[in-house]
């Protein structure tokens, strides 16, 4: 049974969160250098434990609570401070982790057109996922909800670059992995 369900995700400007979206801040965060410049959306895959979906290892990753009992791969790591904007699971639910307007810590070491320290400028959204298994029909149906949402929210936003973390940290990343299909965004969301 789909548990999705459809519907318009508007951002709440005074606070940069998306309204009747579920919301657990995330300790890794901070100021952007340039709050209005937000110029790139970054699609990310993930899972926790790795192949594995429906977990908590997601969210507690990102809140710095993953038990290192939990798995042996949780104690390589636990150490890490990371978070992304966005998270939609395989049902397609949507969790939001930083406001917009805060810089989230998904991509690392990256570049983009010239351009270093791509969280300066970018949102980071997160896929429950592998680079060898096929995203859902739900997780595309919400991230092209978010995408529609962000874009009529933020205008320094437009509807192209949408990057892969792969594209910004190509030595480093290879997410969100050849099963993603851009074109089941739409086709005016394509890959640059």
């Amino acid at each position: 049974m789909n548990s999705f369900q459809p519907q318009l995700f508007t951002v709440d400007l005074n606070h940069h969160l998306f309204q009747g979206v579920r919301y657990v801040p995330s300790p890794n965060q901070d100021e952007r250098p340039n709050e209005q410049d937000l110029s790139l959306i970054v699609i990310h895959g993930i899972s926790l434990p790795p192949g594995q979906f429906g977990g908590k290892g997601v969210e507690q990753l990102f809140t710095n609570q993953l038990d290192e009992t939990e798995d042996f791969y949780y104690a390589e790591i636990a150490h890490l401070k990371v978070s992304s904007h966005l998270y939609i699971q395989r049902s397609g639910a949507l969790t939001q982790f930083v406001p917009f307007n805060q810089r989230a810590w998904h991509a690392g070491v990256s570049c983009f057109e010239g351009r270093e320290r791509c969280n300066d400028f970018s949102i980071g959204i997160e896929l429950e996922g592998t680079d060898t298994t096929p995203y859902t029909a739900s997780q595309y149906q919400t991230l092209k909800q978010v995408i529609e949402g962000l874009l009529n929210a933020y205008p320094s936003l437009s509807k192209r670059p949408i990057v892969g973390h792969c594209d910004i940290a190509p030595q480093r990343k290879t997410d969100p992995g050849p099963y993603f299909v851009w074109q089941a965004i739409d086709s005016t969301f394509q890959k640059t």
